[in-house]
């Protein structure tokens, strides 16, 4: 579904060339709910950024699906991340005049396609999260974790190969962002959704089924859960205190 091979990026200022990401390789299957966890600095959202191509990798291969995307010219970009990528963002990065029904039709309305299809699943979808009662109000009227649970559906609304969500509880408090949560896995459940998720929340991520670890740039461990979630996020958290921080506070 998603790959990743040898991908190195560097950032260059005037003194001299920083590594950022090195040699990083992994891959993501169709139905994984993916985090990628690690250190301020440890290149986490570069990655998401690399593999979705807003910003450039130095070398290596992406892959999605069948497409190698560092060999797409820039239409072409816009149109895979239309039509085969999903975004989540910390900022949820809705548009303020448009309605909760509008906003999730729009990767549709982009798309060209027909109205009635586009609101028949934009309906469907806001069942599943539960946000159907506010499908008529606008951003400024909703609460974080609907804004987010709407960004959720927007993101889903194409069908895409990945859901990339950087940060996506970062904003939200303990309620929210387990509503948030929740959405994630029902699009797995129910529609075979595919996630990789950059994510500073140990509790976040122990929903997860593996969890990849940066540590300067490179992977330092994946862990797989394969008991009860609050083992799984007791490991988390000892992996990350032995990377030095509390793991919650580790962005």
């Amino acid at each position: 579904m998603l790959e990743v091979k040898n991908l190195n990026k560097s950032y260059v200022n005037g003194a001299g060339r920083y590594p950022v990401l090195k040699d990083v390789s992994l891959k993501i299957n169709k139905g994984e709910f993916v985090a990628v966890m690690g250190p301020s600095g440890s290149g986490k959202t570069t990655l998401l950024n690399c593999i979705s191509c807003f910003i450039p990798h130095d070398s290596g291969s992406v892959r999605l699906g069948d497409l190698e995307l560092s060999n797409l010219n820039e239409q072409k970009l816009a149109k895979v991340r239309n039509q085969k990528l999903g975004f989540v963002f910390q900022d949820f990065m809705l548009l303020d005049g448009l309605s909760v029904r509008e906003n999730i039709c729009l990767p549709q309305i982009i798309a060209g396609k027909p109205v009635a299809q586009m609101e028949a699943k934009s309906e469907k979808f806001c069942q599943m999260f539960g946000i159907d009662k506010i499908m008529d109000k606008y951003p400024a009227e909703i609460s974080g974790g609907e804004k987010q649970r709407t960004a959720v559906a927007r993101a889903l609304m194409n069908n895409p190969y990945v859901i990339l969500a950087d940060e996506p509880t970062g904003n939200l408090d303990s309620k929210s962002a387990k509503a948030v949560i929740d959405a994630f896995l029902q699009a797995k459940r129910q529609v075979e959704a595919t996630i990789f998720m950059v994510t500073h929340d140990s509790y976040a991520a122990s929903f997860c089924d593996r969890v990849i670890v940066l540590k300067d740039g490179k992977i330092y461990r994946e862990v797989v859960r394969r008991g009860a979630r609050g083992e799984f996020m007791n490991e988390l958290l000892d992996i990350l205190r032995s990377l030095g921080g509390d793991g919650d506070d580790l962005a």
